[in-house]
């Protein structure tokens, strides 16, 4: 499905900027920032078709070795629950209340029972492995070779990168930061906040 995503949302940027809607900066979230490389001018096409499908293929070794969930609370909120769940970490931070978590199956579906037990909305995410988890370690060899001839590009778009929460350097995307972007936590909350201070008030979401 991870390809399927990519080409839908490199596609709909294409449509809004023939539509005369051209980006001042980006943010990709998770895997949506193989996109937005694209469309900053980054990654060539074919980079990034690359550099998507065959991370999808490495994460097939993953399969049901793990999940996610979504859960309404702040990420220092989530932090301190987590110690009762082994194995279980912030994956993605989407907001100042809502966060993504990953790791085994059973402690995160505890996770989720315990919160709403406690009244907090939370639920699970229908994925069988778990993304921006050590359980990405695994694969981190074979994507780090896979990926190896992905060659980044100055650009013609500012990237506000979600791994680091900051402004990206375009040389830096290369096999590790893609690497990376899989297995640390996804910085979408501050990545927005840096856009929005850099003077960005208008933000429209390109996906399926």
């Amino acid at each position: 499905v991870q390809p399927v995503l990519w080409a839908v949302g490199v596609a709909l940027a294409a449509v809004w900027q023939h539509a005369g809607v051209t980006p001042a900066a980006v943010v990709g979230h998770s895997q949506g920032e193989i996109g937005a490389a694209c469309v900053a001018g980054i990654l060539s096409l074919e980079d990034a078709a690359k550099a998507v499908a065959l991370r999808s293929r490495a994460l097939t070794v993953l399969r049901g070795t793990g999940t996610m969930a979504s859960v309404d609370l702040s990420a220092e909120a989530v932090a301190e629950r987590l110690p009762a769940f082994p194995g279980v970490g912030v994956a993605a931070v989407n907001g100042p209340s809502t966060v993504v978590v990953s790791g085994p199956p059973r402690p995160v579906a505890d996770l989720v029972e315990a919160c709403q037990a406690d009244g907090v909305r939370a639920r699970l995410i229908p994925v069988d492995y778990a993304s921006h988890s050590a359980a990405v370690q695994d694969v981190a060899e074979q994507l780090r070779a896979d990926l190896a001839g992905v060659s980044p590009q100055a650009g013609h778009t500012r990237l506000v990168s979600t791994l680091t929460g900051d402004w990206v350097d375009p040389a830096s995307m290369t096999a590790d930061y893609w690497y990376d972007n899989l297995r640390q936590t996804v910085q979408f909350e501050a990545a927005v906040r840096v856009a929005v201070e850099a003077g960005h008030t208008t933000f429209v979401e390109i996906s399926p």
